[in-house]
């Protein structure tokens, strides 16, 4: 059984001059024979992507789309018209946002968080950036601590926007961000609290000591980076902190604390050396 917008293993029934024909279970599909892997012969299983062409005929594709049924990715606008607008998702057609799936009219040559989806009434897969209706909005068998994959697709006051493992809907705070972050960006996180309302609050650094040591290595790092010297002290700016070295001040003054008593630097007034520089 295969799913449209999905992957499938199919086998090859015959092999053309125009392509290798694939069973389906109850029909065949074609693959182009331009996408038809050397040395293909039939009886050989093949892994496809099974999508609709700009004819809106059944096909298969040895190629990688940017999404796949159901799921959210960045796509960017390539045209738009009456219908509404044209995104690239690395097939050879373009896939459709109709109008009523755009909160906001898309603008040619910009990039979007969009999800995938079947039109049941046209059976044509298009997309929507109507992201919020597609998520899950409390959590379901997600555990505080869990490391998660991130992508984020809109902005508020206070926080970015998450969208949790392809399905739930997240928020990571700025005060907590150090590093620069846009929309659109794909990241791995860790879930920082489920709340009593069971939303989740997410976090791009580990608790705990395992986020004590990637912040130390970063420091090592960059201290090798720059000839064994930061000009960074416990009194410097927290922005200064967090633009060199992408993380808080107050995580900066633990590490570099149990560095020096470690004897891997050397606390001076005008910054941090490493010992025996």
């Amino acid at each position: 059984m295969i799913e449209i917008g999905n992957y499938s293993k199919l086998k090859v029934t015959k092999i053309l001059d125009f392509g290798a024909y694939l069973d389906t279970g109850d029909n065949e599909v074609l693959l182009p024979i331009k996408e038809v892997p050397k040395d293909t012969k039939v009886g050989d299983d093949l892994r496809v992507f099974i999508y609709k062409d700009s004819e809106n005929r059944l096909i298969a594709s040895t190629r990688t789309p940017k999404i796949k049924i159901n799921e959210f990715s960045y796509l960017e606008v390539k045209d738009t018209n009456k219908y509404g607008a044209f995104v690239d998702w690395g097939m050879d057609n373009q896939l459709l946002v109709p109008f009523r799936e755009q909160p906001h009219p898309l603008k040619k040559g910009k990039s979007y968080v969009a999800m995938l989806y079947l039109d049941h009434v046209s059976d044509r897969l298009v997309a929507t950036t109507k992201i919020d209706k597609h998520l899950i909005h409390e959590a379901e068998n997600i555990n505080e601590g869990d490391e998660v994959a991130l992508l984020i697709y809109g902005e508020i006051d206070i926080a970015f926007k998450v969208i949790i493992n392809q399905k739930f809907a997240g928020l990571l705070y700025k005060n907590e961000v150090y590093q620069p972050v846009r929309i659109g960006d794909s990241l791995t996180g860790f879930v920082k609290k489920i709340r009593d309302d069971r939303k989740i609050d997410v976090t791009l650094r580990q608790t705990g000591m395992d986020e004590i040591q990637k912040s130390k290595d970063t420091i090592l790092q960059t201290l090798n980076e720059n000839k064994g010297f930061l000009p960074l002290t416990d009194k410097s700016d927290p922005e200064e902190i967090k633009r060199s070295l992408h993380m808080s001040k107050k995580t900066f003054k633990m590490c570099i604390g149990i560095m020096y008593k470690e004897r891997v630097i050397v606390l001076g007034a005008d910054g941090i050396r490493l010992a025996g520089k």
